[in-house]
C-alpha cells in the first residue's frame, strides 16, 4: 500500500476543533464534513486538496476532542495520510479505526516542506520527499494494522473477515 502527492503542512497542537470546527459536528456526513475540512486554519484547504495528497503537521496532531470525525473529514478531503512528529492518543486511534494511514517521523515533519511533493511506502514506513531526494524512515504499522487500513478501517475489516 502507498501513497502520494502534494504536501499541506501545519505545525504543532493542531487540535480538532481546527480539523473540523465544532459548528460542523451535527452532521456525520463523510462529504459534508469534508467540505469544512481545516477551513479555520487554511480557508483554501478544500479548494486545493486533491485525492492522495498528504499533510503533514507537528508534534500532538489531532490533539483535543476524542471525536471520530476529525480523521474522517481529514479521509474524506482525498488525504491519504498523514505524517506527524507525534499523535494524540485518541486521534491515532479513531485514524486506524477509519482506515486514515498516519506515520510518526519526526526528521519528515521537521523538514517536509508545504507544496512539496511527498511518496510513503507504507509496509516499509519509507518516506520520500520527490522535492529535495530526500528518504525518511518511519516505523511501518503491523501486518494487522495495515490490513484494517487497507479495508478502510475497523467495520469495514470486520464486514470482510467475520
Amino acid at each position: 500500500m502507498n501513497a502520494s502527492g502534494r504536501v499541506f503542512r501545519y505545525g504543532d497542537n493542531i487540535d480538532t476543533d481546527v480539523i473540523i470546527p465544532a459548528r460542523y459536528l451535527n452532521t456525520s456526513d463523510h462529504k459534508e464534513l469534508a467540505s469544512h475540512c481545516m477551513e479555520d486554519i487554511d480557508k483554501d484547504f478544500v479548494k486545493n486538496v486533491k485525492p492522495g495528497d498528504i499533510i503533514v503537521g507537528g508534534r500532538n496532531f489531532g490533539c483535543g476532542s476524542s471525536r471520530e470525525h476529525a480523521p474522517i473529514a481529514i479521509k474524506a478531503s482525498g488525504i491519504s495520510c498523514v505524517i506527524a512528529s507525534t499523535f494524540a492518543r485518541i486521534f491515532y486511534r479513531n485514524s486506524i479505526n477509519i482506515g486514515l494511514p498516519i506515520l510518526e517521523c519526526d526528521e519528515a515533519s521537521r523538514e517536509i516542506k508545504d507544496g512539496d511533493s511527498v511518496s510513503v511506502d507504507f509496509s516499509s514506513g519509507t518516506i520520500v520527499d520527490e522535492t529535495t531526494g530526500k528518504t525518511y524512515k518511519a516505523e511501518p504499522f503491523p501486518p494487522f494494522m495495515q490490513s484494517l487500513i487497507q479495508a478502510g478501517g475497523l467495520a469495514e475489516y470486520i464486514k470482510e473477515n467475520y
